[in-house]
């Protein structure tokens, strides 16, 4: 049977949002956000980064630096006994053409076909309306926005957008709520 997964957006949901966060030395994780990842792993939600890096596209930093974060933000997190099973990356600046750039479902569509997923059972939790349209493009059960990062601001300017999105306070509350409403 195919599993749920849950994607996440990097800067502003899992992490500090830093602006062209690029060195592993400045990540901040959101408080509180290993345990509740790892609660969700241990009930058998397989864990995804979907992230936008338009810092690459713009020459602001490269693929490189993009990659050391992530290697730093997996052993931080394996420490704690959580894992992820992908990351996905655009690194195109928004005026290229990228094939995976948020809203874009194609790497939550790649996900589901190379580690057997069932969207329909999945979530995604982001700060910005592009990581809601990401899941509701691809079919996931429900999107959550988190209030961290850019979320606050995401809730009170385009609100009317926000369809049936889940709103939490953050990544804890956001794995909470899957936890508590996940057939």
């Amino acid at each position: 049977m195919p599993s749920p997964a849950i994607f996440l957006d990097r800067d502003g949901t899992l992490i500090a949002d830093k602006h062209y966060l690029h060195k592993p030395e400045e990540v901040e994780f959101i408080p509180g956000s290993a345990e509740a990842l790892r609660n969700l792993q241990e009930a058998g939600f397989l864990l995804f980064i979907v992230t936008n890096q338009s810092g690459v596209g713009r020459g602001y930093f490269t693929m490189a630096d993009v990659d050391r974060v992530h290697a730093h933000i997996e052993a931080e997190l394996a420490a704690e006994d959580v894992t992820f099973d992908g990351f996905y990356v655009a690194p195109e600046a928004p005026d290229q053409p990228s094939r995976g750039r948020k809203p874009s479902p194609a790497f939550l569509q790649e996900a589901a076909e190379d580690f057997d997923l069932d969207l329909s059972r999945s979530y995604i939790i982001g700060d910005k309306l592009i990581d809601l349209e990401t899941g509701w493009n691809a079919g996931c059960a429900r999107s959550l926005l988190v209030r961290t990062g850019y979320g606050s601001a995401t809730e009170e300017n385009q609100g009317d957008q926000l369809r049936d999105a889940v709103v939490v306070d953050d990544l804890p509350a956001a794995c909470a709520w899957i936890l508590a409403n996940a057939s």
